[in-house]
């Protein structure tokens, strides 16, 4: 009866383990859920898991990022993108939490530009400027979304903009891909083609903050970002069309150092469009964002020649981040990759206008790891 007994429980825990490898190997790749609905459509909630088990929750609604979870240094996990678990928070319209930012991600001046022989007006839903492609850009459409594999943590994300929507002219087919790595790198992979000739600026705008919570504030994350320069702005954070040397100025991190360091002599703060030190279009590491309380740090690859470095200046507690914590001045920074902004209406600048024929393509990597 005794032999009998350990041959069951062997037979047993060889069955568990069995199970349970199953069931690890099945949690890779992505998962999908019902999210709710915005403008009488489905929204879905979709789940990418490498490997190391480590999460990134993406919405169809805005393209948005919404959490992306990884063990800090004492293997304690929490979200360094800040957000809400409900969709509820985002139909509120928060200043693009994670989202996908188009048709022009940043600002276009007095809200218009000239194109040919023909000037386009865009909504001013930013003082006299338009912002982040206006009243309804992609940060507020629901996507369409496939799932090429299961296996494997990607997704790929399509939207149509039509001819004259938000006053863009040209039928602009967008795919946006993301894709997790087993070593935590996100990858977003950006395409478009037009019909007409149109400008096109896409990013991602998440909220990041290494120590996983809006109660530790971004000014004690060490920041090095490789540009030489930056675009001075005027009082409506238009870019003046100078480009500006960094070295002597709080705009210098091409040595890291703490964000908090120079920040007070910086009126508002930093939100401020870095010239890359880019010679070309390939995928290059242009930051390194990093904390010592958790032990994360952040580097940033991108084939853009510009990264708009923003410290959550206008974040004012009226949203509140899934850890109960809200989300006020100086509790998550932004580092989108980008064209510069208002190019359409600054010849000097790297033209940001896609024509018939042409194939928009931009990578963007954020590439998640301890600090060694």
């Amino acid at each position: 009866m005794t032999r009998l007994f350990y041959c069951l429980s062997f037979i047993a825990s060889i069955l568990f383990i069995s199970c349970n490898s199953t069931e690890t190997a099945a949690t890779t790749g992505v998962t999908k859920k019902d999210w709710d609905e915005a403008d009488n459509q489905q929204v879905y909630l979709y789940t990418l898991t490498n490997k190391e088990g480590d999460v990134v929750t993406i919405s169809s609604y805005g393209g948005t990022i919404t959490s992306w979870v990884m063990p800090d240094k004492n293997g304690n996990k929490s979200s360094i993108v800040m957000g809400f678990d409900s969709i509820t928070q985002y139909l509120e319209h928060p200043p693009y939490f994670g989202a996908l930012v188009g048709r022009y991600g940043n600002r276009i001046a007095k809200a218009q530009f000239k194109l040919g022989d023909s000037v386009y007006h865009l909504a001013a839903n930013n003082g006299p400027n338009s912002l982040h492609g206006g009243l309804k850009g992609f940060d507020k459409i629901v996507w369409d979304v496939s799932v090429p594999d299961s296996t494997t943590p990607s997704i790929t994300l399509k939207y149509v903009s039509k001819d004259g929507e938000e006053g863009y002219p040209g039928n602009l087919n967008v795919t946006v891909v993301y894709t997790l790595s087993d070593d935590d790198g996100l990858k977003i992979d950006y395409t478009a083609t037009t019909d007409k000739p149109t400008p096109l600026n896409l990013t991602n705008h998440s909220y990041f903050n290494l120590t996983g919570s809006p109660k530790n504030s971004i000014l004690d994350h060490t920041l090095m970002i490789d540009a030489d320069a930056y675009t001075p702005v005027d009082s409506t954070l238009i870019p003046t069309g100078e480009l500006k040397a960094v070295k002597g100025t709080p705009f210098d991190f091409t040595t890291a150092k703490k964000i908090g360091r120079d920040i007070d002599s910086v009126p508002g703060g930093y939100d401020h469009n870095f010239v890359l030190n880019k010679k070309d279009t390939s995928l290059q590491k242009v930051a390194t964002l990093s904390d010592s309380v958790s032990g994360r740090q952040l580097d940033v690859y991108t084939t853009q020649p510009g990264l708009q470095f923003y410290t959550g200046n206008f974040l004012d507690g009226k949203f509140v981040n899934r850890d109960g914590s809200p989300l006020n001045l100086h509790t998550a920074l932004c580092m989108e990759t980008q064209h510069f902004p208002d190019s359409p209406n600054q010849p000097a600048f790297p033209s940001t206008i896609l024509k018939p024929g042409e194939v928009y393509h931009n990578v963007t990597e954020y590439k998640l790891s301890l600090i060694k």
